[in-house]
């Protein structure tokens, strides 16, 4: 395993959320170096604190520097330049992550998109260092013009699209062939790490992988689950993060979008985070499933690992993220089984509403003839 100085927020929530990110990118973190701003313009951190790393460095000798924050072209240049280290800012160690955990067809080719689109927003700085010789033969292009560099990228760009939309096609005749054999579609959402997995097995007597690491699931896995005595399927998806670049949610959206057509969504929160982290993971989630477009009515809130938390706290931390106010919540615990009888009741009710209001619908059409 390599090592690496871990640069991130004095904030203990981030603190440890960094690094699980750098384990699941296989990083053994050496030392972590807390700041209070992290964007500053020249290396996104004060030039005496520059210092103070080089003796870090010097001591602990690690692989790379991991900077918590997104970089601009020009600061990750100048941190390079200056540390004479490889730097990965927060975008490029979740890249190495989805591209350590990709597996199907489909998943690699969506890390290979945000991978481009990645190297795409750094194109133009790259090739201007490369023309005042500061990064001589970058990536093997020597000194290219912009427009060329830029056309390399974006073939690949096109010819992975076109490949992505190829399976995308193939999601939607299998979605049609579900929804002709009348099953009903239940979608796991939320945070990385929350649990979603652990649900997912407990659920459907799987044993899929799941371990303390981060993004464990980027492909969709679709299984039978028994609800009410009827067969629905379950499918577990790519879970959240924070400060999760626009591009690489849309490089994912053909797996995200599976939450669409979905006919409930559950948003696994892990109610054991304290109230500052549980607050910023709800709304990133809930942000991100607004943006997707899946419909609130859908939602269903389940507070996971609930076994480690009084009754009064699970109620303070619904009021902190007022579910209460017109959202479908319940305390569970994947690992304990507590209320997946109740959850499975509330899926059903669901599914039953649903139902009905189809009725409804072919009742006034019918009525209209």
């Amino acid at each position: 395993m390599n090592s690496a100085v871990l640069i991130t927020y004095d904030q203990d929530g981030m603190v440890d959320e960094a690094i699980a990110l750098c384990k699941s990118a296989d990083y053994e973190v050496k030392h972590v170096m807390r700041q209070d701003f992290l964007q500053k313009p020249t290396y996104g951190m004060s030039t005496g604190k520059i210092e103070d790393l080089k003796g870090i460095i010097s001591t602990t000798k690690p692989d790379v520097i991991v900077f918590d924050e997104i970089l601009k072209p020009r600061q990750h240049y100048n941190l390079a330049s200056e540390l004479k280290m490889e730097i990965l800012d927060r975008e490029a160690l979740i890249l190495q992550i989805f591209e350590k955990r990709s597996s199907s067809a489909e998943s690699k080719l969506q890390v290979k998109l945000a991978q481009a689109r990645y190297e795409m927003s750094r194109a133009k700085e790259k090739v201007r260092l490369a023309r005042k010789g500061e990064q001589p033969g970058f990536m093997g292009l020597g000194t290219f013009e912009v427009d060329v560099y830029y056309n390399e990228i974006k073939k690949r760009m096109i010819n992975i699209k076109s490949k992505l939309v190829k399976s995308g096609k193939q999601r939607k005749l299998h979605r049609e062939a579900r929804k002709r054999l009348g099953f009903k579609i239940i979608s796991l959402a939320g945070y990385t790490s929350a649990g979603k997995t652990t649900l997912f097995n407990t659920l459907t007597g799987e044993q899929k992988e799941r371990n303390d690491e981060l993004f464990t699931t980027l492909s969709t896995t679709i299984r039978r689950v028994m609800i009410n005595k009827e067969i629905a399927l379950i499918s577990d998806t790519v879970g959240f993060i924070s400060k999760l670049p626009a591009y690489m949610v849309e490089a994912f959206r053909s797996t995200l979008e599976e939450l669409l057509y979905a006919d409930v969504v559950i948003v696994v929160i892990d109610a054991s985070d304290h109230f500052d982290e549980l607050r910023k993971k709800f709304k990133s989630c809930y942000t991100t499933l607004n943006e997707i477009g899946v419909e609130p009515d859908k939602m269903v809130f389940a507070l996971n690992k609930s076994e480690l938390l009084h009754e009064d706290e699970i109620l303070d931390k619904v009021d902190l993220l007022e579910l209460n106010e017109d959202k479908k919540w319940i305390d569970i615990s994947a690992i304990t089984q507590k209320n997946m009888d109740k959850l499975k009741e509330i899926i059903d009710n669901i599914f039953q509403d649903d139902i009905s209001q189809n009725s409804n619908k072919v009742g006034v059409k019918t009525h209209g003839n």
